[in-house]
């Protein structure tokens, strides 16, 4: 007796269907440890971006020195209208369009060579947002590449963060902001 051309194409179609089950039921892939702050020497230049998610943030090389960057190599920066240690940003609205969020998928970021102690916070949307020290950190729209700097000393308030968790301060220009 023939088989009908339905159960044909379904008993063709189930290997198919068997192996997207199969792959989405794989485990998650375990985050490898973090590195030793020892291991780990900051790099003498800007470093190439990353893909997107190969860390949260990573250390590397801007005009004044060693600093975080986040995931794409973009510089990091810290709000002092932010207090150090808070769960909350006190950057919303108009302020986060121009210094938006460095984010990590998980409550546990990844990072690479940064010695300060890293964390989350979790933002009213839900994301969590990467600290470095109890800092929330940020980039600015008006860096465009890897290795600007161009938001240090923005308004007085915002500033680069160096990979133990202090900020890049000094005789940086007010330029305004928030």
């Amino acid at each position: 007796m023939p088989v009908p051309h339905s159960v044909r194409l379904a008993v063709l179609g189930l290997p198919l269907l068997l192996a997207a089950c199969s792959s989405a039921q794989q485990p998650a892939a375990t985050k490898p440890a973090p590195s030793s702050p020892a291991a780990s020497t900051p790099a003498a230049s800007t470093p190439a971006p990353k893909a997107q998610g190969s860390a949260s943030i990573m250390t590397g090389s801007v005009s004044q020195g060693t600093v975080v960057v986040d995931g794409k190599g973009m510089t990091a920066y810290i709000f002092t209208k932010d207090k150090q240690g808070s769960d909350k940003s006190n950057c919303t609205g108009d302020c986060l369009a121009a210094w938006p969020p460095i984010t990590s998928k998980t409550a546990d970021p990844t990072a690479e060579g940064v010695t300060g102690t890293v964390d989350t916070i979790r933002s009213l949307d839900g994301t969590y947002q990467v600290t470095v020290d109890g800092w929330p950190l940020y980039t600015y729209v008006k860096d465009k590449a890897a290795g600007d700097s161009t938001g240090q000393g923005v308004g007085g308030v915002w500033y680069m963060i160096k990979p133990d968790g202090s900020r890049i301060s000094g005789s940086e220009p007010d330029l305004g902001g928030y």
